[in-house]
């Protein structure tokens, strides 16, 4: 198989999808085998917005973000003939672009992570919270789609531990099912399922000053 002769072009566009309608992955991917160009572009405007949101959210910098979904697309079709169809095309490249992801971050310098149990609740003898929990007035999503709180969510995220982190973007941000988030990551669903709900309870912690405070008040200002 020839290799591609120029950079294959990332779209920013989440829901790309060619004019005509996609052809089945089996069919795909035997005329990405056969070497055919045009099934290699048709892959990277497939998957390629996805794989750059994914890549954003991991690494900070965009041309890190956009420097990892290139590499992804290189190493996908460097190895392609060793990928067996254990898992869909989706799920490989979300393999490849996490561990590209996590190369880069482990390369480069990095703030300093917090402990995961510095964030999680914190019980009594009784089991009920040591400390008063104050209730939100706003959801997850509320925040998350105010313009205004975006980067303060962002900034929230980067602050987890990079392994709980990984699993926090795929299943919540991605919205990979924990079948694929065990395979992207190899582990085992019941680690996903761990990992995220303490990710969640850590991520809670950090968003405090977003959501909790007086009703009526905008969670920016809480």
């Amino acid at each position: 198989m020839s290799h591609p002769q120029s950079r294959p072009r990332v779209s920013d566009e989440r829901n790309w999808c060619p004019p005509a309608a996609e052809r089945p992955e089996e069919e795909l991917l035997e005329r990405l085998r056969s070497g055919e160009e045009a099934a290699f572009e048709e892959l990277v405007h497939r998957e390629g917005g996805r794989l750059l949101a994914l890549a954003r959210t991991l690494l900070r910098r965009e041309e890190d973000a956009r420097d990892a979904v290139q590499e992804t697309f290189f190493a996908a079709f460097r190895s392609l003939a060793r990928f067996r169809g254990e898992s869909s095309l989706s799920t490989w490249l979300h393999r490849i672009a996490v561990n590209t992801a996590l190369m880069k971050i482990r390369s480069g310098s990095r703030h300093p992570e917090l402990s995961i149990e510095e964030l999680l609740p914190k019980f009594d003898d009784q089991g009920r919270h040591a400390s008063p929990v104050a209730p939100w007035h706003a959801t997850p999503a509320d925040v998350v789609l105010q313009r205004e709180t975006r980067a303060q969510v962002r900034a929230a995220i980067e602050r987890l531990p990079l392994t709980y982190r990984t699993v926090l973007v795929l299943r919540d941000i991605e919205e990979l099912s924990t079948e694929e988030t065990a395979s992207v990551l190899s582990l085992t669903t019941m680690a996903v399922k761990v990992r995220l709900h303490r990710a969640r309870l850590a991520l809670r912690t950090l968003l405090e000053p977003l959501f909790a405070g007086n009703a009526g008040q905008s969670p920016s200002k809480a």
